[in-house]
């Protein structure tokens, strides 16, 4: 980490940064239930000078500070935690059982939070900034409640960028990827209906069983077979349920799947193969099917302008040998890739450490590295006062 290279009013505030994500740390809340973090984010930018607006997206809020006519730039930072029970042992450990900020977005608002501080008190830039704290990134689409509620018509910009941190990468490296970044996730919950009956006589039942069974290999050969190997493509079954005796055979068996792409191409090639190959499968048993197919995230797009220019902020400011050189695609999803589908900008990552303490995120035993807080915040304060120059 090049701590030469952190702001010195940003390393000033360092203390508070720190005592600020540790108590959102320990107090984290789950998606749209995010009332004290929100309570919190919005006294402090109020007291800093900003216009902030509350209750965007139920929970989320947006801060704006305007100093000139210039351009405009929005800044994302999540604030939600996942349902998890923590097994950190830290002091600062959720206080709240069964619910932890597994994925480091009490880190996310702590940087905004300091780098929104520090722009408030120097303004050395000319144009808009709007500071975005988002609710329920984790799974429950909170980025598109916050669009549904008007977020860039009543805050517009001109471009918007957001930060993960990602264990596995030395402290405080950033890194940027063009174009597709993170891959769409869509869910699909399959019914089978068959026609149950006693196990010793199958030949009288049409088993959702044996059928379930063949659509879940039937899936993988989609991949294989009808996808270029070149593409990227995940089908995942991630449960099968079915019956609760061994000698009945129950009348329908439920699967659902994670389906992810990194192209929008391949999403909808997905969507028609599977579809087809579901419904293929269950009439040549005899049977119905059911298929609820659920698009929930597309596929995260970094525009290549706003991605370039945001490298060259962090190359000129920190250096070649503090970016991440190897960066590629995340099969993860981010719903930021709503925001994206409107507004051109970048969405990045920050390591979090790596070896020992560099815990994977959503896990029990993850916390997000306090070593980040000065690079991100600074990293923020350098990508507004350039794009608002």
């Amino acid at each position: 980490m090049n701590t030469g290279s952190i702001l010195p009013g940003i390393a000033a505030m360092q203390d508070e940064m720190i005592a600020i994500r540790h108590s959102i740390h320990a107090h984290p809340e789950l998606g749209f239930e995010e009332f004290a973090t929100s309570e919190l984010v919005a006294a402090c930018l109020t007291q800093w000078g900003f216009e902030v607006s509350t209750g965007v997206g139920k929970t989320g809020v947006v801060a704006t500070l305007k100093n000139g006519e210039g351009r405009s730039i929005g800044l994302r930072a999540d604030m939600d935690a996942l349902p998890i029970q923590e097994a950190s042992g830290l002091p600062y450990a959720s206080r709240i059982d069964g619910v932890m900020h597994a994925c480091g977005h009490d880190g996310h608002t702590a940087v905004l939070l300091a780098a929104g501080q520090y722009l408030a008190r120097t303004r050395a830039f000319n144009g808009t900034v709007h500071l975005m704290f988002q609710p329920a990134e984790e799974g429950l689409g909170g980025a598109r409640k916050m669009l549904e509620d008007g977020l860039l018509e009543r805050f517009p910009c001109d471009a918007i960028f957001a930060m993960h941190n990602v264990p596995g990468y030395p402290v405080g490296h950033l890194g940027f990827y063009s174009g597709p970044f993170m891959a769409s996730a869509d869910t699909v919950n399959i019914k089978i209906i068959g026609n149950g009956g006693h196990g010793a006589v199958p030949h009288k039942a049409v088993d959702p069983v044996v059928i379930g069974a063949s659509i879940v290999m039937a899936l993988q050969s989609i991949v294989s077979r009808n996808v270029n190997p070149q593409e990227m493509a995940i089908i995942t079954v991630g449960s099968l349920h079915a019956g609760s005796a061994s000698n009945v055979i129950p009348s329908s068996a439920d699967l659902s799947l994670s389906v992810r792409a990194l192209t929008p191409e391949i999403r909808h090639l997905l969507e028609v193969r599977i579809t087809e190959l579901v419904k293929g499968q269950a009439e040549s048993f005899g049977a119905r099917v059911h298929i609820d197919y659920q698009h929930c995230h597309p596929v995260l797009i970094n525009d290549p302008e706003q991605t370039a220019f945001a490298h060259e902020v962090a190359r000129d400011w920190l250096g070649e040998e503090h970016l991440i050189d190897d960066l590629r695609p995340f099969t993860a999803s981010e719903d930021f890739a709503f925001v994206l589908e409107k507004c051109p900008g970048s969405y990045l990552v920050i390591g979090n450490g790596e070896g020992e303490g560099g815990c994977l995120l959503h896990n029990p035993g993850y916390d997000f590295n306090d070593g980040c807080l000065p690079v991100g915040a600074s990293y923020w304060v350098k990508l507004v006062e350039r794009f608002l120059c």
